[in-house]
């Protein structure tokens, strides 16, 4: 008889006999944590004196305004001064209240009325991004913020992916095939992986096997233990008086075979995993923490060279030398090269993000730099998404076109980054 046991949703990871680890949901708290801590940081942080002022709240501004002031003389190593304010130029806000009470009475109407005025401040204040002193400089930031964003989030898609394709090829490449074979009597205390046995006979033997292929064999009497599907099937074979303890076979493994008088117990439970999920489900993440570790002496060399070279100069050179250091691409025929590319680019392009942001903020005035940054940050979104589909589809098809794509739009990217106007000795408007 056969009792294939049901699959269960999610990663299940087999820990003794009985304990299941499901590793998502300690991954989904863990990504979890950075948002908590951000929302806990919030709550010390306080608001901008500009929205003070627009709220008529002129006292928390000027509070505001004095610990900046503090803490800048500390960190200059300057001795304490008496802050003081000369002048305030307070925003000029539209009474809109007054305008609904004169308009009617109607509460609804109200409603209507604060969320119209509310959607045409938000149309006019985008609309100003794109006037004059402003309008080019915020077309020169939307390309090299889609361009960076395209490059970026594409190759860090299309890494892991082709790391896993060599593995594949690799892993291919050193199978073992076995053909006529009979083995009777015999106990394989060491685990088959990475096989193809044709025509073979197993009579009254105890095996373990992962990632192994019987086509056309017969097993009679046989003991199978702790076997997992990854890779492993049964294509056109005769299993009789057959014992299988710990396994994860079910119908899909067994292609044409014939299954007589021969049990199973104690399936194991969970998802059946492919090759790609053996493989992925480690190395994904570990790519990813490589390529994210190795950003971490790109922001202290940014931190510490941002006013020494220039915004302009880290943004179109960290770009260029991206886009140089993806034809590198090219030679990557082993996992360890694919990663050090990976860490070498990464640790190139986060200078490109950091100074990105500071002249993002730098070039938009106090009320349209919300609205700019977040635009911007729009055509982030969008060629991350557009990144993420082009560099995906094209994983173990081609190596050049990705890398000549990624190469050129960082390149182009960092030249119009370059005509950008300088704003490291500029006042903020």
């Amino acid at each position: 008889f056969f009792s294939p046991p049901p699959p269960r949703a999610g990663w299940s990871f087999s820990m003794g006999s009985a304990y299941q680890f499901h590793s998502w949901r300690v991954f989904v708290v863990v990504c979890a944590l950075p948002c908590v801590s951000a929302v806990v940081a919030l709550t010390f942080m306080p608001e901008s004196p500009r929205f003070y002022l627009e709220t008529g709240k002129h006292d928390e501004a000027w509070m505001v305004l004095k610990q900046i002031h503090d803490t800048n003389m500390r960190a200059r190593g300057e001795p304490e001064r008496v802050f003081t304010v000369n002048r305030i130029k307070i925003p000029k806000q539209l009474d809109e209240l007054v305008e609904m009470q004169n308009e009617s009475a109607n509460p609804v109407l109200k409603v209507l009325f604060k969320i119209k005025a509310e959607l045409r401040g938000i149309w006019s204040t985008f609309m100003k991004c794109f006037d004059y002193p402003v309008k080019d400089n915020t077309i020169k930031l939307a390309i090299v913020w889609f361009t960076l964003s395209f490059g970026f989030y594409g190759l860090s898609v299309w890494f892991p992916d082709v790391i896993k394709h060599l593995q594949a090829d690799e892993y291919a490449s050193r199978v073992k095939i076995h053909n006529n074979e009979r083995i009777e009597d015999f106990t394989f205390n060491f685990t088959l992986e990475n096989q193809i046995h044709r025509n073979g006979a197993f009579v009254n033997d105890s095996m373990k096997f992962k990632a192994v292929k019987f086509i056309d064999s017969s097993f009679i009497n046989c003991y199978f233990e702790d076997v997992s599907s990854v890779g492993s099937s049964f294509t056109n074979c005769t299993i009789v008086d057959s014992f299988f303890y710990n396994t994860d076979i079910d119908d899909s493994k067994l292609t044409n075979s014939t299954i007589i008088n021969s049990s199973f117990h104690h399936n194991k439970t969970g998802c059946q995993m492919t090759f790609d999920d053996d493989y992925s489900a480690y190395w994904v993440y570990f790519v990813n923490f490589l390529g994210t570790l190795a950003v971490l002496p790109g922001n202290i060399v940014s931190a510490l060279l941002m006013d020494k070279i220039g915004r302009l100069s880290m943004l179109g050179g960290s770009m260029v030398l991206s886009g140089i250091s993806c034809f590198f691409l090219w030679f990557g025929t082993s996992e360890s090269m694919m990663i050090f590319m990976l860490c070498l680019y990464n640790g190139l392009s986060i200078s490109a993000w950091n100074s990105l942001d500071v002249v993002t903020t730098e070039l938009y005035p106090t009320d349209r730099r919300g609205t700019g940054f977040g635009f911007c940050n729009a055509m982030c979104k969008l060629a991350a998404v557009m990144g993420n589909l082009i560099f995906g589809s094209l994983v173990g098809i081609t190596k050049a076109i990705p890398i000549l794509l990624a190469s050129s739009v960082l390149v182009c990217g960092g030249l119009v980054g370059l005509r950008l106007p300088d704003t490291r000795a500029n006042v903020l408007m």
